[in-house]
């Protein structure tokens, strides 16, 4: 049999030997000596369907004989350690030891290495002290509480498994970022066992031990992984040797409070917001900007989010604190979702490219979120400038960026071999008048309109972790604009706009400064 095979079982032979080692070191050996033993014996292996059962008969065995071999180690279950943890006399000695074992994985390195120190290299608390470099006393004192640990932990003998979590994650704020040469943050931070560390500890802080528990693991991978999330500033340390997720998770709490809040907050002036929309799509067509041959009611959801917008910006006096820079220079904060969509939470999706480099002069915003619209992505800078060159100059020398919008769906060519952009899209000049005409008719709602959003916050703002203030006030202000969403779903469950076209996109690009 070709010994490649082994190599699929390579993870799961190193997990088995965590889970029959005390230490990370012992486990690399073990691991090593099972697959070296797999590959000599293999031969004498006739039947392929029993590879997987004779592995772990072989791993079995290996185990017994480096237990055998590593006599020191049977030394950390001498009798007084068992003495002073196990009760009664067990039935299966192997049982207990790889018990013992993972209670030891368990602990945190403060208390695995007094016990390590003392059972296994049998120094007294003396040498520990001047090993580790602390007073004696400290030394007696964890060695003390390593024992009370070990035997609160074997009494119960609670089993513990790896309980994955799923999350998503991304950022907010400003970054340059390409995903290849220039990852993402959240990449550095994206594992499993890293998730469901950063999904433990949003609620509330938690030690190394206790995060051991609820993940089912080793503490000494729980010390690994947030020595990481320190560092990339996923995590704060809340308390000495306690820890809280430095950033909003959401759930479907928030969504539910949504649910039960966004429309009957805004319901007393619901159809006054609805009436001064549906004056502003009336003038807004008349401009004449290009409306990528969008029909009206799709145009009416863009009209709608532009005039929020604009609200948003000259009369939200929420606060929105800056970014503060994160360890790579950039202004953000990841953002973590583990909803279930059965409470979708209230609110517009937003991503802008404003082009701010020399080439460019046009920006492009997608909204999403928004109840019957699709989810586009915003354009590169590259589609971004060969959109423009088509709008504003007729053509384009970037033939090869041109063929990647068409990919994406910004362009269509036609039969005759031009190019039809498919974003709507606004001069300077006609953005200023759609601001007048949206300034017309909300202004004078803004003041009920506040006090409406301010009421739905003062709930909203409680369900973030209050060490997440600055995330919290970002996530409340962008409810100034949010709320539309409430405003366009009452209005499409009580039919007083029709629904969009299917994929329908609300994307628009905006000239930035006058031709």
């Amino acid at each position: 049999m070709d010994p490649n095979i082994l190599d699929r079982y390579v993870e799961k032979v190193y997990g088995y030997a965590v889970n029959h080692t005390y230490s990370r070191e012992e486990a690399d050996e073990l691991s090593q000596e099972i697959l070296f033993t797999a590959v000599r014996e293999l031969p004498k292996l006739r039947d392929d369907s029993k590879l997987e059962l004779w592995l772990w008969g072989l791993a079995g065995n290996v185990t017994k004989c480096f237990r055998r071999y590593q006599g020191a180690q049977r030394a950390l279950y001498s009798y007084d350690a068992l003495d002073s943890i196990i009760y009664e006399e067990p039935d299966d000695q192997e049982e207990v030891y790889d018990a013992l074992r993972t209670k030891i994985g368990m602990l945190s390195a403060r208390y695995r290495d007094i016990i390590v120190l003392y059972y296994y290299d049998g120094l007294s608390t003396k040498e520990i002290a001047q090993k580790l470099c602390i007073p004696e006393g400290t030394a007696t004192w964890r060695l003390s509480e390593a024992r009370k640990k070990l035997k609160k932990e074997c009494a119960e003998m609670n089993e513990t498994a790896l309980r994955p979590v799923t999350m998503r994650l991304d950022i907010y704020g400003n970054g340059n970022y390409n995903g290849t040469s220039i990852p993402f943050p959240t990449a550095y931070i994206d594992d499993a066992l890293s998730q469901n560390i950063l999904y433990n500890c949003y609620e509330q802080a938690r030690g190394i031990e206790e995060l051991a528990k609820l993940c089912g693991v080793p503490a000494y991978y729980i010390e690994e992984r947030m020595e990481n999330l320190l560092k990339r500033e996923a995590v704060i340390e809340a308390a000495r040797g306690k820890y809280r997720t430095n950033f909003i998770i959401w759930s479907d709490k928030y969504g539910t409070y949504c649910e039960e809040n966004a429309e009957n907050m805004l319901m007393p002036l619901m159809d006054r917001l609805l009436s001064a929309l549906q004056n502003i799509a009336a003038e807004a067509a008349t401009i004449p900007f290009y409306k990528a041959g969008k029909n009206e009611t799709d145009l009416f959801y863009l009209y709608g989010v532009l005039a929020f917008s604009y609200a948003s910006k000259h009369y939200c006096q929420l606060p929105y604190p800056p970014f503060r820079k994160k360890y790579d220079g950039n202004g953000w904060c990841y953002v973590g979702n583990m909803e279930t969509g059965k409470h979708p939470r209230t609110g517009i999706g937003t991503q802008q490219n404003l082009n701010l480099g020399s080439r460019g002069s046009c920006s492009h915003t997608t909204y999403n979120s928004i109840s019957g619209i699709t989810f586009r992505q915003m354009m590169s800078d590259q589609y971004l400038n060969v959109c423009e060159d088509l709008l504003c100059r007729g053509k384009t020398e970037d033939i090869e960026s041109a063929a990647g919008a068409i990919q994406e769906g910004y362009l269509v060519k036609k039969t005759d071999g031009s190019f039809f952009v498919t974003v709507p899209f606004f001069t300077k000049q006609q953005k200023e008048a759609f601001d007048a005409i949206a300034d017309r008719y909300l202004a004078p709602l803004m003041p009920a309109y506040s006090e409406a959003v301010n009421r739905f916050i003062a709930g909203y703002k409680k369900l973030f972790p209050k060490h997440l203030h600055d995330d919290a006030d970002r996530m409340c202000h962008n409810m100034f604009l949010g709320l539309y969403a409430a405003v366009i779903e009452y209005a499409q469950k009580t039919t007083a706009i029709p629904m969009p076209s299917p994929g329908c996109f609300c994307d628009v690009m905006i000239q930035l400064k006058k031709s």
